[in-house]
C-alpha cells in the first residue's frame, strides 16, 4: 500500500516553513525542505520533528540543501526567490527571481517528473508561466497560487467589516497577483448564501475591496518583510486539494487556453483543484466591468512576461 504522499518545498524562508507547520498539522504528507542556505533546511525540519510528539502530528520532515532526498515527490510548492522588501513591487523581482525559479524547475522535473508543481515566488503569474514553459509539463500540473492568497484576505476583511464569522463569508479575487491589477469580485461574494451588499453598504465594500488590493503591502509595511501565515495557510489548503482529491473551487494562477478570450498567459481564474490538478477552469459570467479590469490586468501580465525572454 502506498504510504502518505510525498510533499517538496523548495525554499525554507518564512513562506517555507509556515506552510511546513501548516502541511504538518494536517498530517497531509511527508515533508521536504529544500533551501540553498548550508544547513538551515535541516536545521528547521529538526526543529519541526522535535515538535511531532507533542501535537501529535505523524508525518516525517527532512532537509536539504540539494534535490536527491525530493525524488518522486507528489506536489513540490517553489516558493524560492528574493522576498519582496519595503517599497519594492513584485514587478521589480522579476529579472532575479526569473533565474533562480528556471533553475529550481529544472532541478525539480529531474528528480520529480509526475509531480503537481505549486508556483508561489513572485511576480506570481510571470513566475507561474515561466514554470509552464520550462517545465514542459500540461498546463493541469502547473499552479500559481495567485487568488488563493487574495481571496483569503479578501475574506478576512469582509467578514471583519461586517461583523460575522469568517467561515460564513464567500468571496474570490481574480486576475494578477499584484497590488494594482488584482481583481475582487464582490458582486459574487455571500455570506452564508446572503448576497454581500444586504451587509455593506457600497462605499464599505469598495474600501474593503481598497484594503483587499493593498493586503500583503500593509503588512509588509508593519512587519519589514513579506507576509507568511496566510500565504502558507493558502498554500497548505491547495495541496490539501491535490493529495486528498477535495475538487476545491480555488481561485489560482493557470495556463489559459482561450478561456476568458484569453491565450498564452498565466492569470488567476476560478478552478477546480483536485487529484488530477486543473480539473476544470470555470468562466464566470463577468459584467462590463469586471472584464474591463480582467483585461487590464492580463495586459500587465503580458508585460512581464515579455521580459522574460524565454
Amino acid at each position: 500500500m502506498r504510504g502518505r504522499p510525498k510533499v517538496t518545498i523548495v525554499g525554507a524562508g518564512m513562506v517555507g516553513h509556515t506552510t511546513a507547520h501548516w502541511l504538518a498539522s494536517q498530517e497531509l504528507a511527508d515533508l521536504v525542505l529544500v533551501d540553498v542556505i548550508e544547513k538551515m533546511p535541516m536545521g528547521k525540519a529538526l526543529d519541526l520533528t522535535q515538535a511531532l510528539p507533542v501535537a501529535g502530528w505523524d508525518v516525517r520532515v527532512v532537509g536539504s540543501n540539494g534535490y536527491a532526498e525530493t525524488a518522486g515527490s507528489d506536489v513540490v510548492v517553489i516558493i524560492a526567490g528574493i522576498a519582496r522588501k519595503p517599497g519594492m513591487t513584485r514587478e521589480q523581482l522579476l529579472e532575479t527571481n526569473t533565474g533562480i525559479v528556471r533553475g529550481v524547475v529544472e532541478q525539480v522535473i529531474r528528480y520529480s517528473p509526475e509531480a503537481f508543481l505549486v508556483v508561489v515566488t513572485n511576480p506570481l503569474d510571470a513566475m507561474t508561466y515561466l514554470t509552464v514553459k520550462v517545465s514542459g509539463l500540461p498546463r493541469h500540473r502547473v499552479i500559481g497560487e495567485s487568488g488563493a492568497l487574495d481571496s483569503t484576505r479578501f475574506r478576512a476583511f469582509l467578514a471583519m467589516e461586517a461583523g460575522v464569522s469568517v467561515e460564513d463569508v464567500s468571496a474570490m479575487v481574480i486576475g494578477a497577483h499584484t497590488d494594482k491589477d488584482m481583481v475582487p469580485l464582490p458582486r459574487f461574494a455571500h455570506i452564508g448564501g446572503v448576497p454581500l451588499a444586504q451587509f455593506l453598504s457600497p462605499d464599505r465594500i469598495a474600501a474593503v475591496v481598497a484594503r483587499t488590493r493593498r493586503g500583503g503591502a500593509e503588512i509588509t509595511e508593519l512587519v519589514g518583510t513579506s507576509a507568511f501565515f496566510a500565504p502558507g495557510a493558502a498554500i497548505a489548503q491547495m495541496v490539501e486539494a491535490l493529495v486528498r482529491d477535495k475538487k476545491r473551487l480555488i481561485p489560482c494562477s493557470v495556463y489559459l487556453d482561450g478561456e476568458y478570450g484569453e491565450r498564452d498567459v498565466c492569470i488567476g481564474v476560478p478552478v477546480i483543484l483536485g487529484g488530477g490538478g486543473v480539473e476544470k477552469i470555470v468562466d464566470l459570467p463577468l459584467d462590463a466591468q469586471e472584464r474591463t479590469a480582467f483585461k487590464a490586468s492580463v495586459a500587465a501580465v503580458r508585460e512581464q512576461l515579455g521580459a522574460l525572454k524565454l
